[in-house]
């Protein structure tokens, strides 16, 4: 080698737009779809818990907030205290925390064993000119659409849970005096 050093400069690479980062991010998780499954079902029953409980709370105070004496005594015998503040029991909120945090650690359990499965993809990839930036978001993209599905079914199931239990407890009043606004 001679003394003088010779730079070679790479030529910049175009940035991939998010579509097909989104595809990439899709095809991924159809690959891999029992580890995305499992993900999403934790993330759909830790939200569906958050979303009952609340929801379940909301109708419950607004039963209380008409303040009629047939369904006073009817939620007095279902144990609910028509005397106690608005708050919610702490460890109620205790048990929604935990199952927040049991969501939060099984994406990212997901994501850290897919990058671990993924190792040779990702070298793959890095040869054939992908820039760290494109793999970083694929995996954002995929740990964010999983959260995603998740929270949406999750949400929905434990808000229809909660607003059908309630009906068949309390007939007639829960849809008399729903709090959609709240809700």
């Amino acid at each position: 080698m001679t003394n003088e050093q010779t730079h070679y400069q790479v030529p910049r690479q175009p940035q991939l737009s998010w579509g097909i980062v989104f595809r990439v991010s899709l095809a991924g998780m159809q690959r891999r779809m029992m580890r995305s499954v499992v993900t999403v079902s934790c993330v759909v029953l830790a939200l569906a818990f958050l979303s009952y409980m609340l929801v379940l709370a909301d109708i419950t105070q607004a039963l209380v907030d008409i303040n009629n004496p047939k369904l006073n005594i009817l939620l007095q015998e279902r144990g609910v205290d028509i005397f106690a503040s608005t708050q919610m029991d702490p460890m109620t909120m205790l048990l929604i925390g935990l199952a927040l945090l049991t969501c939060t650690v099984g994406v990212a359990n997901s994501m850290l064993m897919s990058v671990t499965e993924r190792v040779r993809e990702i070298g793959t990839l890095k040869c054939l000119g992908a820039q760290d930036r494109f793999i970083v978001k694929s995996y954002l993209v995929e740990s964010t659409l999983q959260g995603f599905f998740g929270a949406s079914v999750g949400v929905l199931l434990g808000c229809a849970v909660a607003v059908a239990a309630s009906a068949t407890t309390f007939p007639g009043y829960v849809a008399a005096s729903f709090p959609a606004v709240v809700v």
